[in-house]
Parts: C-alpha cells; structure tokens; sequence
C-alpha cells in the first residue's frame, strides 16, 4: 500500500471555539460522500484481489472517520451539536446497512481469489464476506428489506435510549445532618440552599461518596432509589422495543435467539455458552458471597440490632466499615493520596514507562476541543508522534453519564493518525482509589487504541478485537493501580507525604474482601444482559428482580427499575458477560509479569507488540497465546478468587 507519511503525521483538525454545527456536519458528510465514490470503484473496479480490499480498506476508512460523528453526540456541551451528531449518525448506520445488503457489491468480494494474498488481506476478505453474511444479503427481498427497516429503528432507538440516561440526572435533597459520615471536603462543596437543603445528584461525584461513607441509610436508599430509577419509564418501553428489533433481526437471519447471533462472532462462540459462563461464576463464588455477606450483615446489626438483611444501598456502606475496622483502610484517608491531578499525571508517567511511550501537552487552541475541559496530548513512540488523546474527565450537563473511551480517528499507517477521546465523570479534588482504578481501566482502552492503530487496516485498527476481549488489556491495568512501588511514583497527600507502603499492603488485603458479593453481583447483570435478549419477558423489573434474588447476594431495590439506566444493555447488548469473562483473561495474562518489577521492559515490550499493537489482526485466543506461550485457562482467576 502507498501512504501519504506527512499527512499521516498531522492530527484531525478540530474546530475549537469555531462553529461546531457546521464542522460536525461537514465532516461526517464530505466523508460519507468519498465512501461512496470508493464504493462504486469498488464495484466497478478490475476485480484484482489486492486493488479491490485497497479500495475497500479506504471505503470503510471514510465511513469509520463518518461514524465518529457518536463521540459529539455524547460530549458536546451544545445541545443542537449533539442532537445533528446523533442525526448524522443515523444516516452513517443507513448507508452501513445498506451495504451489508448490496447483492452486487457482495457478489464482487466473493469472486474474489484469496491466493496470493497475505494473512492480513486474507482475514480482511473472510472478515468481509462474514459481514455480508451476517447483514443478511443471501436472503429473499423482502427479508432484506425487513432488515433494513430493523436496522434503521435500532439505532434510532439505542440512540433514545441513551439520550434518555444522559439527559436524566436525578437529585435528592436532604437535611445538611443526614450528611454525616461524609468527607469535609464532600460536604464543604455541597452547601444547604435557601430552604436550608442540601442538593445531592445521582452524577457520580455526588453518588458513590454518598453510597460508601454516608452513615444515614435512609439517605442512602433514597438516593440509591434516584439513581437506580434514572430514565424510568420511558426506557422500559425503549428496551423492549430494542429487545424486539433484536430478536427479530437474529430469527430472519436464521438464529434460534439474538444471543446466538451475537456471540458468533465473539470468543465464546454461543449464547448457551453465555449462560453457562453466567453459572458457572456463579457457583464459583456463591460460597465467598455468602461468607462476606454474613460479616456485612454482622456488622449491620451492630447498628441495628434488627437487621435481616443487607441491602445493595447498604453494600458500599458496610464494606467501607469493614475494610476500615477489620484491615484498618480508612477510606476517607485513602483518598487524600489521590488529588485528581497528581492521579492524571501518574497515570501519564505509570504507562509512559511501562509501554515506552511519551506524552506530550497538546495546549487547546492547537487542540481545537468541544470544550475547556479537556486535556490533550500528542502521544510518542521513539521520538516519532504516533497519536493524540483528548482526557475529558469532569461530569457536565448534557454529558455521557458514565466511563468509556471513544475514538475520535481510527489509526492508519501512512494515511491517518489514531485519536481518542476518555470520556468519564470524576470530582476535580479527591479521588477514591476505587475511582483511580477505574481511571487505570479507561486509560487501558486509549492505549489499545492507539497502539492498536499502526497497521494497515481500518478494520484491524485500536481496539477491533473480539468483543468479548476488549476489557482484558483495561482490566490487567488495574493492576498497576494496587502495586505499592507504582503508587508511590504519585499518591501524596497535601503535605507531600507518599502513601505508605503499609497502608497500600493493608488495602490489598482488604480488596480481597468482596470479590464473592462483587462476582455474584456481575452475574445478576450479566444474567438481564443474556436473559432479556434470549427471552421475551412483559415486565421487565419483575424479571429483573428476579434475577437479582437467583444470582446476587443482595435482594432488589422495592420501587427501582435499575434496567432502564443500565446503559450497556444497549452497547454490549446480551454480552455483559464480557467483563467478567475478559477479567478471566485478565489475571491470566498479569501471570507473565514478574510483581516485584511490574516495569520489566521484556515482557511488557512483549505484551505492547504481540497484544495491544496487533489490533485485531488475529483472533483474540492467538494473541493471548502469542504472549503467553500457550492457551489462556481460568487457573489464574480461581486461584485469584480464592486468595
């Protein structure tokens, strides 16, 4: 392939204060229009193997630059940028159906000879042919059609669905006492109103404090309740009617179920095997969930004497005072170590050393970012700029709720550099470590993207693994977030004091403490993700309950319908499994490190090139091999479960 290496070099020129509205639209239309030049050269073209997937690799180059128009619907602080964002992206998703249903411009690829072509042409035409497939474009005309109608109503739904979560932000107000337990800090920035109340949203810098050191449970169920009630009702319909264009599509395309259709492309390869999965965790952690659920309740009922039960309100609460009386990890002192900016600029230096990659400030009128704040930086390798970054890490209105990494440009060699955007939702002062982990987690992603963006091919670039695989390489992060030696490289408290190594021993040893409730409570949610897809149910709260009360430790919330804010139902669609599966993966993967030198350059120089850089060149079970030297196993995470 012939590249443009000074065009390659040169971020995406992003309007900063200019008019977004109409560089949103331009860009995402100027580059569907090439796609669909490239597509015509694709169907009128030699029909030569190599030029074909050339042209095709630059076709599915513009539609993947057209599709990022998602990130602006879900970061831009104008509402009318975000509602032509999620405009746009319809029409992306109508022209990528239409595509996967074309007969003639399927019948072009599959004329096509894979001899001569390498391993990476060759996935990219079985990928490709797979696809087609998949779309449904073998089936009758009125199939197809039907499967374009299906198609088009399903992102306009996922799109309702997720605009629903990101525009309800629920709040409780409260007596300025029924704080108690809170941080100074915590309390400081939330100050009674005229009517002498105090305003707690369900953003996550007011709620997960609030759930892990509010002592007044009330306080805690109301607010739980709030935050667990976001986008009800109207996502309960919006799922269901997700729900039915999924089933729906997987019978016309000949499946027993959307599970079924779903996980053919993932590592696990079926939907019985997701339930299965779900099981088998399950029994694997129900006895340390039942141990740790009877000290939380113990330690319940040292403050009321009457309790029967521990509540999901109540989870946070009493692990926080167990870990606090029983490990001695305060975590109101924990979390002086970790000022938001020192962990920002921990982060950097951690995976900078760890993967050999520099990161440069990006200041934002070069940037050109949606808003002020977002921290950018070029990212090196060897002296040579390989991509940028944008952090966008502070919760505002109109915002996506949760934590997820974005592409902004997908990483080509010679042709264009890999861009991704952190989208999460952190306080700017004092960070919980569990919030410093899950910042480790994200971050894990944007590397991946980057690193995983100097190949050839689009579909290979960042983060295009299986689906099932994507959280490993974040989740193995983590663990760099837990080691002593790497914390000390940035947790200080305000007199400049490091976090002791002492303290850090202590934390580990108290983090071991619900793993069970934390397993048990996954599956309950992997459970819905599998069960609501498999199955047709009328109410889904009922069910959902009900699968509270099969997998968790912890009985449903009375009056919450915690489905309708459960934003990966969407995304990961049947496959919530994924977390716990990829964790699986994960701890296996963490076995080839040595944890008295978490930064040896030769297997972290190894894991960088044989995993992370690869994309999705391989399936995701070679490249874990590829790295460890053999299959992945569950060894590492049972032996991890029974620490």
């Amino acid at each position: 392939m012939t590249h443009d290496t000074d065009r390659a070099s040169v971020p995406l020129q992003l309007p900063g204060d200019g008019d977004w509205l109409a560089w949103v639209g331009e860009r995402c239309e100027g580059q569907l229009a090439e796609a669909r030049r490239l597509v015509e050269q694709v169907k009128t073209g030699s029909g030569d193997a190599p030029g074909v997937l050339a042209d095709w690799n630059r076709a599915e180059t513009a539609i993947a630059n057209a599709g990022e128009v998602s990130l602006w619907a879900e970061v831009h602080p104008d509402a009318a940028v975000r509602d032509r964002a999620d405009e746009l992206s319809q029409e992306v998703q109508k022209y990528v159906t239409e595509l996967g249903l074309d007969r003639d411009l399927f019948a072009v690829f599959d004329a096509l000879s894979a001899d001569g072509l390498d391993d990476d042409a060759r996935r990219v035409l079985d990928h490709t042919l797979r696809d087609f497939r998949r779309a449904g474009v073998d089936r009758d005309d009125a199939t197809r059609e039907r499967l374009r109608e299906l198609s088009e109503r399903g992102v306009r739904l996922s799109q309702d669905f997720g605009r629903n979560i990101r525009d309800d932000v629920r709040s409780v107000r409260l007596a300025p006492e029924r704080l108690a337990g809170l941080p100074d800090d915590y309390r400081a920035a939330h100050p009674a109103d005229d009517d002498g109340l105090v305003t707690i949203t369900t953003d996550y810098p007011d709620l997960v404090p609030f759930m892990t050191f509010g002592s007044d449970g009330e306080a805690r169920r109301e607010l739980s309740l709030a935050a667990n009630n976001v986008a009800w009702p109207v996502n309960d319909q919006v799922l269901q009617d997700i729900f039915a264009v999924r089933r729906e599509t997987a019978d016309l395309l000949g499946y027993d179920s959307w599970p079924d259709y779903d996980t053919e492309v993932k590592m696990i390869g079926t939907g019985a095997a997701v339930a299965a999965f779900i099981d088998r965790i399950s029994d694997a952690a129900n006895e340390r969930a039942g141990e740790e659920l009877a000290v939380l309740l113990e330690r319940k009922r040292q403050d009321d004497p009457a309790a029967d039960t521990v509540a999901t309100y109540d989870s946070r609460y009493y692990e926080e005072l167990v870990r606090r009386e029983q490990y001695d990890v305060d975590g109101q002192v924990v979390r002086t170590y970790f000022p938001f900016e020192q962990v920002r600029q921990g982060l950097l230096d951690v995976t900078g050393r760890l993967f050999g990659l520099e990161w440069t400030p990006v200041d934002r009128a070069e940037a050109g970012t949606w808003h002020e704040d977002v921290a950018t930086y070029d990212v090196g390798l060897d002296g040579r700029r390989i991509g940028r970054i944008h952090l966008d890490l502070h919760p505002r209105e109109g915002k996506f709720k949760h934590a997820a990494q974005f592409d902004v440009v997908r990483g080509i060699a010679g042709v264009q550099l890999p861009e991704g955007g952190l989208v999460c939702n952190f306080s700017r002062g004092l960070m919980e470590h569990g919030e410093v982990v899950t910042l480790f987690h994200e971050f894990g992603h944007l590397v991946h993207h980057v690193l995983g963006g100097q190949g050839d091919w689009v579909r290979f670039s960042g983060v295009a693994t299986e689906w099932d695989f994507v959280e490993a390489p974040s989740q193995m992060l983590e663990e760099w977030a837990w080691d002593a030696d790497v914390l000390a490289t940035f947790a200080r408290d305000a007199d400049g004091e490091t976090i002791p190594p002492e303290l850090v021993a202590a934390m580990r040893r108290a983090d071991h403490f619900g793993k069970g409730t934390h397993a048990a409570q996954q599956m309950s949610y992997a459970a819905r993700s599998y069960w609501f897809h498999a199955q047709q149910h009328d109410d889904l709260t009922a069910y959902g309950d009900e699968l509270q009360r099969r997998y968790s430790v912890y009985p449903p919330l009375e009056g919450a319908h915690m489905h309708c804010a459960f934003g990966h139902l969407d995304g990961y669609s049947s496959g919530y499994y994924t977390y716990m599966w990829s964790l699986v993966i994960a701890k296996d993967l963490f076995s080839a490190f040595d944890v008295d030198d978490l930064f040896a350059p030769d297997v972290a120089g190894r894991y960088r090139d044989r995993v992370l850089a690869q994309g999705g060149r391989k399936d995701a079970a070679d490249l874990v091999a590829d790295f460890l030297g053999r299959p992945y196993s569950f060894a590492a995470w049972e032996a991890w479960l029974a620490e």
